[in-house]
């Protein structure tokens, strides 16, 4: 047997070890987390906060039920237009009073247009995802040629959650629809009702046009710019990922505070330099993850940049008893983003995402009271804790780390 015939045997057994470690992990994380209750808190429902800036009026959610009622209540009163774009769209009660009341407004002759990732709907009853025949509806899907295979461009799912009614009131955040959302998940969503509504109009239109088969009847518009909000997405066809950049440059820009929520955080190595970075020259860094997500891998591949981020002067608090879903940051008490991008690759270099970009000092402090109160329902990590876990934890660390690539 040759030599190079014995290091390509010897590659692939490391290999096939690593992967059955990697089985080994995951299924004995999976079936421990199965048998282990999650304590139940009452979510903080935290009003609807308000704030004005120029022309436009914003509105953040922390509670999804008064943000589907407001979504609702909106539809219903939508006269030309009515725009939804959801990653994921539960066939439930929640998501059947969404369907109704769109139904009804295009019986009424209002242009009703629907956009949903087909891949993460794949779940979802195939009878709940047939919509009225005057319902505009485009299943966005990643591979819609077999070629497409070959092409890491077209490998993105539209993981946006955007509506966008008569081209003057808009949503925009991290809520699917969904009843569990709505009840027992903490997410942050933002309602703008101006100008600004019309950018992200026509981010829907562009969507819509680069993607669906079917031509739009609703008129392209020219959205123009505000001093104060700006809209960041992501175009992966076009390999173009402003968030991330964004979120880069306003990390390193911070001089005070850096507070960050997210709920799975698997940073590239150049966002982790953006905070390790800040940490280093004094800035106060926090992050809000929880310590029980709804995604099993991400929660361990997350923990592989805990201790050196705690080393690095990070603080890492870990939500409890129920899932955050929020993606938003707040830096230096000034500047503030709130979207659907989450703090790993999947978001940040892959999917189709969608962030404001707010530059207020008066949203700022909305939203930090907001991070304050989450903070009350955290654990606060620390190094001397995190360091004496137990060997077996670190080992499957290890193990999981190659796997950070994929999300």
């Amino acid at each position: 047997m040759s030599p190079t015939r014995d290091i390509g045997e010897g590659f692939l057994t490391v290999i096939a070890i690593v992967l059955l470690l990697q089985i080994i992990v995951v299924a004995s994380s999976a079936i421990s987390t199965r048998f282990r209750r999650r304590r139940t808190l009452s979510i903080d429902h935290l009003p609807p906060k308000a704030t004005r800036i120029g022309e436009n009026e914003l509105m953040i959610y922390t509670y999804g039920q008064d943000l589907y009622r407001d979504m609702l209540r909106d539809i219903s009163l939508a006269t030309s237009s009515i725009c939804v774009e959801s990653f994921i769209w539960k066939g439930d009660r929640t998501g059947e009073a969404f369907k109704e009341v769109l139904a009804q407004k295009a019986r009424e002759g209002v242009d009703v247009y629907v956009i949903y990732d087909a891949f993460a709907n794949l779940v979802v009853p195939r009878a709940f995802k047939q919509f009225p025949k005057e319902i505009h509806v485009y299943p966005y899907r990643a591979w819609r040629k077999i070629w497409y295979i070959f092409d890491p461009r077209r490998w993105a799912r539209d993981h946006r959650k955007l509506m966008v009614i008569d081209r003057q009131t808009a949503y925009v955040g991290g809520y699917n629809i969904g009843e569990l959302y709505g009840l027992k998940w903490r997410d942050t969503h933002l309602r703008v009702e101006g100008n600004v509504a019309l950018n992200l109009y026509a981010s829907f239109i562009d969507f819509w046009t680069d993607h669906a088969d079917e031509a739009l009847t609703l008129k392209k518009v020219t959205a123009s710019l505000h001093p104060n909000i700006r809209l960041y997405a992501n175009n992966p066809t076009r390999l173009m990922f402003p968030i991330r950049s964004m979120y880069i440059e306003a990390i390193d820009l911070a001089k005070e505070r850096v507070w960050l929520t997210t709920p799975y955080f698997v940073p590239d190595r150049f966002v982790l330099a953006s905070l390790v970075r800040a940490a280093k020259r004094g800035v106060d860094v926090h992050l809000i993850i929880p310590e029980q997500s709804n995604h099993l891998l991400a929660d361990w591949l997350a923990r592989t940049y805990f201790t050196s981020c705690m080393q690095e002067g990070i603080h890492i608090h870990l939500y409890q008893g129920a899932m955050i879903h929020a993606k938003t940051a707040i830096i230096d008490g000034t500047w503030t983003t709130i979207g659907t991008a989450n703090l790993d690759r999947l978001s940040l270099l892959g999917n189709h995402e969608l962030n404001i970009e707010i530059f207020d000092d008066g949203m700022a402090a909305l939203m930090e009271s907001v991070f304050l109160s989450d903070r009350q329902n955290c654990r606060t990590l620390a190094l001397a804790e995190w360091v004496r876990r137990p060997m077996a934890q670190k080992l499957g660390e290890l193990v999981l780390s190659p796997l950070w690539p994929f999300l």
